[in-house]
């Protein structure tokens, strides 16, 4: 792949170049450091850009022109990136060769008429779609326990820390969504326009002048201000093992962990603590499934995940309540047995084949290759090429050291007290 990134002053282009795939993907980036208090506005605008635009005033209306345009597609969404909230615009649109000369160029101005020229009139958003996706949105808020699985794992970063942003709960609340009017709304999506920062990048098989200049023809992005923040969070200082429950009406309870990783350095945190983790719980040769699981049979599920910007490995598992206990106790075994080298090379080379063979299947998929190079302009992560070498160099030893590094700090128990003959 051929990548080459033009600086258009008020945002990069990004440009990935293979033959790979029939279709031109892009996506635009918008990011700014995370406020608890604005996230569910973001999300209410997030959804809004789907519903209508000045041009085009309805969603069948949206659909219409998407067909049009050979079936390209246009979506939205928005996640959290260690210190930053992001707003990220979809598009995939059909190459040229396979539709007619251009096709894309006309994908893009529909993409820039979602993101810049919104349903506002008199300084408002439409009120009647506001009020849809309100709805929509309160609907989803109001139902976050149905998901038992991440509603404990919010409540455990809850009680992991509740004023970083990883205690934020990225759908947004209930009180927020009641101060958001066609007003409110306005504001904010200006002060975005103007004030993230903003990448866009485009993969396919295209000619890179013909790309830079569409974008410096139709996206028309001008950010007068950048606010940089680092997006790794602050580690958190360990204290003693703290233990929290809350009851919910299942049978099955959900158990979260929280592990604090500190003093990391970039190589142990981005290829060391990845062997580590696939060895400890990340998939079903680990330690965690083959033990909690399979040996003992304490757990429907267990595995876990690292979070590297936020400093936290994740540890989840589904269990029956009178379970707790003896879970949470194998749990701390498996991560001491971590630390004191119990594990062999055969398990190091079956985590590392576990990794390349990930590595391989980001090069299927055209937003993960995105993706990729977006923690590469965002974070310094490397390249797949240089990740395949950087990970056939770590050793037994440098993973026991990120072993000693891992400490677990808190522990969420989402009860269920249904019974299950009720």
């Amino acid at each position: 792949m051929d990548y080459v990134v033009k600086e258009f002053g008020s945002y990069k282009l990004h440009m990935i170049k293979t033959d790979k795939f029939k279709t031109i993907s892009v996506k635009v980036v918008f990011r700014r450091p995370i406020e608890k208090d604005k996230i569910t506005i973001r999300n209410v605008l997030s959804d809004l850009f789907m519903q209508s635009t000045n041009k085009y005033s309805t969603k069948r209306d949206l659909t219409i022109k998407a067909q049009d345009l050979y079936a390209c597609e246009v979506s939205t969404s928005n996640s959290r990136l260690g210190n930053y909230i992001t707003t990220t615009f979809h598009l995939n649109s059909l190459n040229d060769k396979y539709t007619e000369e251009g096709n894309f160029k006309e994908a893009v101005k529909f993409l820039c008429e979602i993101i810049f020229n919104p349903d506002i009139k008199d300084n408002k958003f439409n009120k009647e779609k506001i009020d849809i996706v309100k709805a929509s949105c309160r609907s989803a808020l109001n139902s976050l326990k149905e998901d038992s699985a991440n509603y404990s794992l919010v409540r455990m970063f809850e009680e992991f820390d509740n004023e970083a942003p990883c205690s934020y709960r990225l759908a947004g609340y209930l009180d927020d969504l009641d101060k958001i009017n066609e007003s409110t709304l306005y504001e904010y999506y200006k002060d975005m326009i103007e004030q993230d920062l903003v990448d866009v990048f485009v993969l396919g098989d295209f000619n890179v002048d013909d790309i830079s200049n569409i974008f410096r023809e139709v996206f028309k992005v001008r950010t007068l201000k950048r606010v940089r923040i680092p997006y790794i969070l602050d580690e958190k200082n360990v204290g003693k093992k703290r233990e929290f429950n809350e009851k919910i009406d299942n049978s099955q309870s959900k158990l979260s962990i929280a592990c604090c990783l500190n003093g990391l350095s970039e190589y142990e945190r981005n290829y060391v603590l990845t062997l580590y983790n696939v060895i400890l719980g990340g998939g079903c040769d680990s330690k965690l499934f083959k033990e909690v699981r399979e040996e003992n049979s304490l757990c429907y599920t267990v595995y876990s995940v690292p979070n590297k910007l936020d400093n936290v490995l994740i540890i989840q598992a589904g269990i029956d309540k009178d379970n707790y206990e003896k879970t949470v106790k194998l749990i701390e075994k498996n991560l001491d047995d971590m630390r004191k080298g119990k594990f062999d090379e055969d398990d190091i080379s079956i985590a590392r084949e576990y990794y390349l063979t990930a590595l391989e299947e980001v090069l299927e998929s055209t937003d993960r290759i995105i993706d990729n190079y977006l923690m590469m302009e965002l974070i310094g992560t490397d390249t797949v090429d240089r990740k395949r070498e950087m990970i056939c160099k770590v050793t037994k030893n440098e993973i026991i050291k990120v072993a000693k590094k891992v400490k677990l700090d808190t522990v969420f128990l989402l009860e269920g007290v249904k019974d299950e003959r009720d």
